[in-house]
């Protein structure tokens, strides 16, 4: 820029002479132009006519016709390029580069009754550490001690502070609020939800994108339709500047810098989202699914048993069971006791002092609540060692079953199952119409019964249960042989299924094994952010094509133009400069949110 504006000072400002003014730019492209040009030679060498091809031609043939102010701003458009790519990516990474500088380097260790502080990679698993107020977490763990709340906005994107306690979960990269927190790490820093994120930003950055070797595929056909219309204008001219007009305007920069910025800017997007695309491809991909492939566990359901009845004795009253029993499980670490009380608390239901309360293995809760004795086994139990009152059971319904007795009768049966996540439903229902899937089918290592069940509540008709890791690969296989399908997991059982899919999607973070075989990674428990990864990667595709089509479009439009004699080569120049900015705005478009971003 600073020769051109040299060259243009001489020759109007100073009337230089031509050969005296010319120097800058010769100098531009002498230096700016030959390692330009010796990396065109060697990708034509290696027979790869890319469409930065065009860029060099205009170079050589603006030398050739002594247009050196024009050769200097096509310099400039290549290695100007560049570096608005540059700038592009950095912008579009920018949320998380200030998530990097956030990332502390020490720890607070607790060791013995001193704290010491220590580097963040000598931090191991099960450590004691303390989080002071206003401190960044720096690795993912559970409260021990202390009563505070955390800012977790910087990593699930919601603008809220979460309630922490003893046993909560936190986050690296979490703010810690006014309270000093005592937590036991559960990950290695490198293995935390924030080195994860980091580790997208880094690879995002390197990975050359799917979709920019389609801006390749389309410059190799428009390459040779622009040197066909540059060699007719200069046929039927005679002026060989009108070929060197049409080149330069023909260069096609929107192919070459904004669809990977379209790219690199979606997946910083789905980032902020807690959504790790850790293959790029995969956002070109989903949207060709057409086959919807779930397992059931922690997928559809959230992987937690919940109290969907309670089948009371004649004699006893509902309110009065649920009393007895909640208050006996409160002193229990089985996880069905999580889903009793949690029933309890929901019928409000005030809980009472349980004496003598023994859990010995296999046999099932027994104590005394208010001077009754209270018993809580599973039916086989029940049956082998009182037929009696096993006589007076219900019939064996689905899920999993707890029998009551108090005062040594028969009181209630609890039966327990794997409840659907209350958007399951509204969310399959919209594949087809949203997202053009045409099947969905759930593939489970669960009873036959159990899934059809839960399939009957999210409205899948296609079931295939009991299925081991093995029939879960074949199966997935030979959808994937008919259709692109999407297959959604959360379990190690599920990774090998996931590598078949064209797109693999791990929900959580439940095992580091299905996080590497996925091609997508949902760092929240929600199917929302599954939507939310299918809106962003249509927009992305759509901004990235608008970018390269629309680019040339207007890059065929200046064509004719400058192949009618209306258009020097500078101004073919300045023109193409101005496309290539429209197409780059236009790019960076896909690292902000869309309005709508998911719709069920």
């Amino acid at each position: 820029m600073a020769a051109i504006a040299t060259h243009l000072v001489l020759r109007f400002g100073l009337h230089s002479s031509a050969t005296k003014a010319d120097l800058p730019l010769l100098a531009t492209i002498t230096l700016g132009g030959a390692p330009l040009l010796y990396d065109l030679l060697r990708k034509f060498l290696r027979r790869e006519f890319g469409s930065d091809l065009l860029g060099g031609i205009s170079i050589l043939t603006s030398v050739w016709l002594g247009e050196y102010l024009a050769g200097s701003i096509i310099v400039l458009m290549l290695s100007g390029g560049e570096a608005l790519e540059s700038y592009a990516l950095r912008s579009a990474s920018s949320v998380l580069a200030a998530l990097a500088k956030r990332m502390p380097t020490v720890a607070h260790r607790k060791s013995g009754d001193g704290i010491l502080d220590v580097a963040l990679q000598e931090v191991a698993v099960g450590d004691t550490l303390v989080i002071y107020p206003h401190e960044t977490c720096p690795v993912d763990g559970v409260v021990l001690d202390g009563h505070g709340v955390m800012d977790e906005s910087y990593l699930t994107g919601e603008p809220f502070e979460i309630t922490k306690t003893s046993g909560s979960k936190v986050l690296s990269g979490a703010i810690n609020g006014e309270s000093a927190l005592t937590i036991r790490t559960t990950l290695r820093a490198a293995d935390s939800r924030y080195a994860k994120i980091m580790e997208v930003m880094r690879e995002s950055e390197q990975t050359r994108p799917h979709l920019r070797r389609l801006g390749d595929r389309l410059g190799a056909v428009y390459t040779p339709v622009a040197l066909t219309l540059a060699g007719l204008a200069w046929a039927a001219s005679g002026d060989p500047t009108r070929f060197l007009a049409v080149l330069v305007i023909a260069t096609p920069c929107p192919l070459l810098i904004a669809i990977p910025v379209a790219i690199i800017g979606s997946i910083s997007l789905c980032a902020r989202r807690a959504i790790i695309v850790k293959s790029p491809v995969v956002l070109e991909q989903i949207a060709t699914c057409r086959t919807a492939i779930f397992d059931k566990t922690g997928t559809l359901t959230y992987g937690e048993p919940t109290l969907t009845d309670l089948v009371v004795a004649p004699g006893f009253a509902r309110q009065d069971v649920l009393t007895l029993t909640a208050s006996l499980e409160r002193y229990s670490k089985h996880p069905l006791a999580r889903a009793l009380l949690a029933a309890a608390a929901d019928e409000r239901v005030s809980l009472l002092e349980a004496a003598e309360v023994i859990e010995p293995p296999g046999e099932g809760l027994r104590g005394v609540v208010t001077g009754r004795s209270v018993l809580i086994t599973g039916r086989p139990k029940l049956v082998a060692h009182d037929a009696a009152a096993a006589a007076t059971l219900p019939a064996a319904g689905g899920g999993l079953e707890c029998v009551v007795l108090i005062d040594h009768r028969y009181a209630a049966t609890l039966r327990f199952r794997d409840a659907p996540r209350p958007e399951s439903r509204s969310f399959v229902q919209h594949l087809g119409p949203k997202h053009q899937f045409q099947r969905t089918m759930i593939v489970s290592g669960d009873r036959e019964s159990e899934v059809r069940y839960l399939a009957e509540q999210v409205g899948i008709s296609e079931v295939h249960a009991e299925q081991s890791p093995e029939q879960k690969l074949a199966r997935v296989r030979t959808e994937t042989a008919a259709a692109n399908t999407l297959y959604v997991g959360d379990g190690i059982n599920d990774a090998p299924a996931m590598m078949a899919a064209t797109v693999g999607m791990a929900i959580g973070e439940n095992s580091d094994v299905t996080t590497e075989a996925a091609g997508v990674v949902v760092l929240e428990n929600s199917l929302k952010k599954v939507d939310e990864f299918m809106h962003i990667s249509r927009r992305m595709r759509s901004i990235a094509l608008q970018s390269a089509v629309g680019g040339m479009a207007l890059s065929i439009a200046g064509m004719g133009v400058a192949a009618a004699g209306y258009l020097t080569p500078v101004g073919g120049a300045i023109s193409q400069e101005a496309i290539d900015v429209l197409a780059l705005l236009n790019a960076l478009r896909a690292a902000f949110p869309p309005s709508l971003i998911h719709d069920f």
